[in-house]
């Protein structure tokens, strides 16, 4: 089995960049990282990325922060069991305001969470393929591939538009 090798190309444009990440996947190699200097739709529909899934868990924390309101001040109201003037021992009305702030508390926290979990946060060590040049003004795409890949990676980069190819060790 032949070395694992890094082929970095840089592109001056987006839409040079779209183009080799979809040159690329049509050639079945996958980019192993993608550096933009500002959010892309273009990249992100070249990487046919899913929705993240931060929306799903703040969802369900969301809920769980609701239910855990409901058992906490019913359980309350239920344990003390103070009956007043022929009210209701649990009255949903009034547990409303705490409903509402167990909810936007859990939902927040469980976004916050899942966005370190789902986002590898923090990154403590060095990015591969980084260069500083890709969080200025150029975009930046790095495959990985065996040696005998290499030539035919860089071909298809310089095709789609790259400004430079190198090759980076493993």
């Amino acid at each position: 089995m032949s070395a694992k090798i890094g082929i970095i190309g840089s592109f001056s444009a987006e839409e040079r960049c779209a183009h080799g990440i979809e040159a690329l996947r049509e050639a079945r190699l996958a980019p192993a990282r993608v550096f933009s200097p500002i959010p892309s739709e273009k990249i992100a529909e070249a990487l046919e990325r899913r929705p993240s899934p931060v929306r799903a868990v703040a969802l369900v924390g969301g809920i769980l922060g609701i239910l855990s309101a409901f058992a906490l001040t019913i359980g309350t109201a239920m344990e003390w069991n103070l009956n007043v003037d022929s009210m209701p021992i649990a009255s949903i009305p009034p547990y409303l305001i705490i409903v509402f702030e167990l909810m936007v508390l859990f939902g927040g926290l469980s976004a916050v969470g899942s966005l370190f979990f789902f986002g590898g946060l923090p990154a403590l060590d060095p990015i591969e393929g980084y260069e500083p040049r890709f969080a200025e003004d150029r975009f930046g795409v790095l495959v990985r591939c065996d040696e005998a890949d290499s030539v035919r990676v860089e071909a298809l980069l310089k095709e789609a538009g790259a400004d430079e190819v190198t090759r980076e060790a493993a």
